[in-house]
């Protein structure tokens, strides 16, 4: 058993550690909004993440897996949501959180909470993710549903870690980072790379 946790947590490491859309999205809210919008946009991902898990320990994303029309209906809703961001990332490129406010100080879609788990749920790769990544680590004779929730919880925890060192250097990055030129330019290579995953995740 200690071996099978211990080769999963390895695995999920690695993964952990590929960038993706939700690693971009909170990278972008550091950028735009200090440590707090990267803390709230993780938070909202690890929620995501959650929901998830608590879907395959339930058989919920195995029952999306099964449906093509839900998971292409999510995949389609997914992918818009991602070049949204991508085209707001490029239309306030360059500017600073405060300038792409509203008069009520709300903070764009793009960042924040809301943003993290949107980006998260909005991705049925995750949830078919966890349908055939946990089970496979399952040891014979072991109760399927404690281990693969625990399987769940040890992504969960790992991931929370990467975002734990992610803004543990988020101000000397936004520091590095509050030039105009380099700012601007981060949005657009931001923008082009979230359009890219969006386009992708629709067409797969």
């Amino acid at each position: 058993m200690l071996v099978s946790y211990l080769a999963f947590a390895g695995a999920a490491a690695l993964i952990v550690l590929l960038p993706g859309p939700d690693t971009l999205v909170v990278v972008r809210s550091i950028l735009r909004g200090g440590r707090r919008q990267g803390i709230l946009t993780a938070l909202g991902n690890l929620v995501g993440l959650t929901v998830w898990v608590s879907a395959a320990v339930l058989g919920l994303a195995a029952l999306l897996k099964a449906s093509e029309i839900g998971y292409d209906a999510l995949r389609v809703v997914g992918a818009c949501y991602l070049v949204y961001l991508g085209v707001q990332a490029w239309r306030t490129r360059g500017a600073i959180e405060a300038e792409v406010a509203d008069g009520s100080g709300k903070a764009l879609l793009g960042t924040g909470f809301r943003a993290g788990i949107l980006t998260n749920l909005f991705n049925p790769k995750v949830g078919v993710f966890f349908v055939t990544f946990l089970p496979g680590f399952v040891p014979d004779g072991a109760p399927v549903t404690l281990t693969t929730a625990a399987f769940g919880g040890i992504f969960v925890l790992l991931t929370a870690l990467y975002w734990l060192a992610l803004l543990g250097v988020a101000e000397k990055v936004r520091t590095w980072m509050s030039t105009p030129t380099i700012r601007r330019r981060m949005d657009v290579a931001t923008a082009g790379i979230l359009v890219a995953f969006g386009v992708r995740l629709a067409t797969e």
